[in-house]
C-alpha cells in the first residue's frame, strides 16, 4: 500500500485522501464494527471506531513507522527484516503443521527403552501401509493427521469414532484404521500425547498428588476433595469438585530439539541475534539478563528453555452454556526468534483446569 500520505502535512488533500483510504481499506478487512488506532498516541494497542480513528490521525498524527498495514490486513512481504536475518524458511512453520513422525519415534524410543514391545509396536504401526499398495500414508501418520484435525476444529470423541468408524467403511477391508477413540489413544499415548487428569483443592491451595494423592480434604484450608452424586444403584459416588488436565511438555520438547532446524532456532538468540541496544527480542529484556545475572549456570546454556505461560478463562460451549469454564494454560518458548515464538505449532496447552477460577 502506498503510505506516501502519512509524511505530508495534516492539512493537505494528499493526507485527507490517505487517511479516507486507509480507513476503508482498514474495515474492508474485518465484520468488525472497530479496528485499532494507528495514531501516535494509541499505537495500534486499542480498537477504535471509523469516526474516532478519523479524528485522531487528524489530531495526534499516525505513526510514521507503521509502514506495513498488517494489523489492519496487509500481508507481510516475502521478505521482511527478521526473514534477512534468519538462515531457515519460515514455510517450514506453517499452522497445520502435524510435525515429523520420525522425530516422534526417536522420542518414543528413549520413553520405551524399558519396554521393547511396546516400542516395536509403535515402529510397526509406523511402518505398516495404511492399507495394501499404499504408498502415502502408513498407519500412525494417518492416525496423526486425523487428530491433528480433531484438536484443531474440534471434534468430539464421540464424533470422532463415528468418523473412524466411517473411513474403515470407506477404505479397503485390509485397512489399519482404528473403530474408536479409545483404540487411537492406545496409539497416540505411546508418541507423548498422553495426558493426566489431577484432582485439585476448589480454592486452589493444593494439588492432590505425591504426599496429598490419598487425601480426603485440602491440608491448607480443610475443604472437601469430593462432591457427592446418586447413583444408579441408589447410592452415593465420589466426584473430584475441581480437576486439573495435565499434558506433559517434556516429550514435546525433546521432538523439537530432535529436529535440525528447530534446534538452531532454540538457540538463535545466542547465536544470530542482533545485539544493539534495542529490545528485538525477550532477551534484551532487564527480567531476562536479571535471570542470567543470579542464575549464571542456567544463563550459559543456551540450550536451556525459556518458558512463559499464558492463562485465560474460556466457556468452551461459547453461549450455549454459561455454567461451565475452564482455563488454558499455554506455554510460549521464548528462546525462538520473534517471528516463531507465536507460531501455532510452538504454543502448547499445558493444564486445562476446570472451573471458573
Amino acid at each position: 500500500m502506498d503510505g506516501s500520505w502519512m509524511h505530508k502535512s495534516r492539512l493537505s488533500k494528499d493526507y485527507a485522501l490517505g487517511v479516507e483510504n486507509f480507513i476503508s481499506f482498514g474495515f474492508s478487512n474485518t465484520k468488525d464494527a472497530s479496528i485499532r488506532c494507528p495514531c501516535l498516541k494509541r499505537g495500534n494497542c486499542e480498537k477504535q471506531s471509523r469516526t474516532t480513528i478519523r479524528d485522531h490521525l487528524y489530531v495526534n498524527g499516525i505513526d510514521e513507522s507503521y509502514k506495513i498495514w498488517f494489523w489492519h490486513g496487509e500481508q507481510l512481504p516475502e521478505s521482511s527484516l527478521y526473514e534477512e536475518s534468519s538462515k531457515f524458511d519460515t514455510h517450514m512453520y506453517e499452522e497445520n503443521d502435524v510435525g515429523s513422525i520420525n522425530e516422534m519415534i526417536e522420542v518414543a524410543h528413549e520413553e520405551y527403552s524399558k519396554d521393547p514391545n511396546e516400542f516395536e509396536k509403535l515402529l510397526n504401526d509406523a511402518k505398516k501401509p495404511l492399507y495394501e499398495g499404499c504408498k502415502t500414508f502408513t498407519k500412525l501418520s494417518t492416525l496423526v493427521k486425523l487428530y491433528n484435525l480433531k484438536v484443531r476444529y474440534g471434534w468430539g470423541d464421540i464424533s470422532f469414532s463415528e468418523l473412524l468408524k466411517t473411513l474403515k467403511e470407506i477404505f479397503p477391508t485390509s485397512n489399519e484404521i482404528p473403530t474408536s477413540m479409545y483404540e487411537a489413544k492406545k496409539t497416540l499415548g505411546a508418541l507423548g500425547m498422553s495426558y493426566e487428569k489431577i484432582h485439585a483443592c476448589p480454592n486452589d491451595c493444593c494439588l492432590y498428588r505425591k504426599e496429598h494423592a490419598n487425601a480426603t480434604e485440602c491440608p491448607e484450608c480443610g475443604e472437601s476433595r469430593w462432591k457427592y452424586a446418586n447413583n444408579a444403584n441408589g447410592g452415593k459416588k465420589q466426584i473430584p469438585r475441581k480437576v486439573v488436565w495435565y499434558f506433559p511438555p517434556i516429550t514435546r520438547f525433546k521432538r523439537l530439539f530432535r529436529s535440525i532446524d528447530n534446534a538452531k532456532n532454540l538457540i538463535w538468540r545466542s547465536n544470530e541475534r542482533v545485539i544493539d541496544g534495542k529490545l528485538r527480542h525477550p532477551a534484551d529484556s532487564p527480567a531476562w539478563k536479571l535471570i542470567d545475572l543470579k542464575w549464571p549456570d542456567f544463563g550459559s546454556e543456551p540450550r536451556n528453555i525459556r518458558l512463559a505461560l499464558s492463562a485465560d478463562g474460556i466457556n468452551p460451549h461459547g453461549e450455549m452454556s454459561s455454567k461451565y469454564s475452564c482455563w488454558p494454560v499455554v506455554i510460549v518458548i521464548y528462546n525462538l526468534p520473534p517471528w516463531l515464538c507465536m507460531k501455532r505449532k510452538f504454543m502448547m496447552l499445558s493444564m486445562l483446569i476446570s472451573g471458573p477460577r
